[in-house]
């Protein structure tokens, strides 16, 4: 037997006593059907406790139980401290309250307790930061001014790319990079798929996440917070964050839009990479190598040092040579920046 279903008897049982005591009250002792009648209330009652019970127990309980194993720290302490002042204060109201006439005196206190408990909690959660800026403390959970301020979760594609290993060893990222224990079991998946495209992604990831966690001048942390209700990995890594209050690192374009619609920080690589380029303009002068030939009849293709795509027209002639080339235009696609030119004209004499 469950234990659910042990509670969903327990309850059926508790309300079929409420309900025996309530058709007492209700019905008329002198009545011909009286036991009949209270036995049919119990009876109603038994079938409605045990349907209700595990929504206002079993239900409840693991929901804000999921809730608080993905809340920080912090906010886990702030809520205890909300709802201890909310139930004072109840407690200083239950007096006067008690005071009141008829059932109100026996029924108000509870709700009051509640209520502010309940509000206590949210408001200290809500605006943790600035009760506790207020009352003295530091906000940064203890660390001190020197401390990092916030986390950064990682995506798996942003470990398979593996340009944020580089990205975080030059201290561009600020804060720990939390990589959640569901990414890394998606990774170990990825390189233990039967394909061998993605079984080669997988392992470069695992790596990557290795030179990572060696390299990085930033905090790493592993986090074992499961996300349970829901089943897709980057579902799960949205909520992982909003529930963190914390930035996602990702070069996945879906990932990016679904945070952003949900008002969470993206940082995204290909962003990032696509900002730090050179700025090129139409006219200007510079020597390239041409390591290829273009899709086009003539064309020759080169590379700048941060990876920028040179098209120069006819430059298939000076193929693995160095050649002086003019921008005649720059171009920037969803993929890059591309840059169009032509081989410099030599000066005449």
């Amino acid at each position: 037997m469950s234990i659910e279903f042990a509670i969903r008897l327990v309850g059926g049982v508790v309300a079929a006593m409420v309900g025996w005591q309530f058709g007492l009250i209700l019905t008329d002792p002198s009545s011909l059907n009286y036991l009949l009648y209270v036995f049919t209330i119990a009876a109603a009652t038994f079938g409605i406790g045990l349907l209700v019970t595990p929504y206002l127990t079993v239900r409840p309980f693991n929901w804000a139980k999921g809730r608080v194993a993905n809340m920080p720290a912090q906010d886990v302490v702030a809520g205890a401290i909300g709802l201890v002042v909310g139930l004072l204060t109840a407690a200083l109201l239950s007096l006067p309250l008690s005071l009141l006439p008829a059932y109100l005196g026996k029924f108000l206190p509870v709700v009051a307790s509640l209520v502010l408990g309940y509000f206590g909690a949210t408001i200290m959660v809500t605006h943790r930061k600035e009760v506790l800026q207020l009352l003295g403390l530091p906000r940064d959970g203890g660390r001190g001014k020197g401390g990092p301020e916030h986390k950064v979760v990682i995506d798996t594609s942003a470990i398979i790319d593996g340009r944020i290993a580089d990205i975080s060893h030059t201290g561009f990222v600020a804060g720990t990079m939390v990589i959640p224990r569901f990414i890394l079991a998606e990774l170990q998946q990825i390189a233990d798929s039967p394909d061998a495209m993605r079984r080669n992604r997988g392992r470069r990831g695992l790596e990557m996440l290795n030179k990572l966690q060696k390299e990085s001048v930033v905090p790493i942390e592993i986090s074992d917070v499961e996300v349970d209700s829901v089943p897709d990995v980057d579902g799960k890594l949205v909520r992982l964050a909003k529930n963190m209050h914390c930035s996602i690192i990702t070069n996945d374009y879906n990932l990016n839009r679904v945070a952003e619609l949900q008002g969470i920080k993206v940082l995204n690589i290909n962003e990032l990479a696509n900002a730090v380029k050179s700025v090129v303009f139409p006219g200007e002068e510079m020597i390239v190598r041409i390591i290829q030939e273009g899709k086009e009849f003539g064309q020759g293709v080169a590379y700048l040092d941060d990876g920028t795509m040179v098209v120069v027209e006819n430059g298939r002639r000076y193929i693995n040579g160095d050649v002086d080339i003019v921008v005649t235009r720059v171009l920037q696609t969803v993929a890059g920046r591309m840059i169009f030119a032509h081989p410099k004209a030599p000066h005449q004499s």
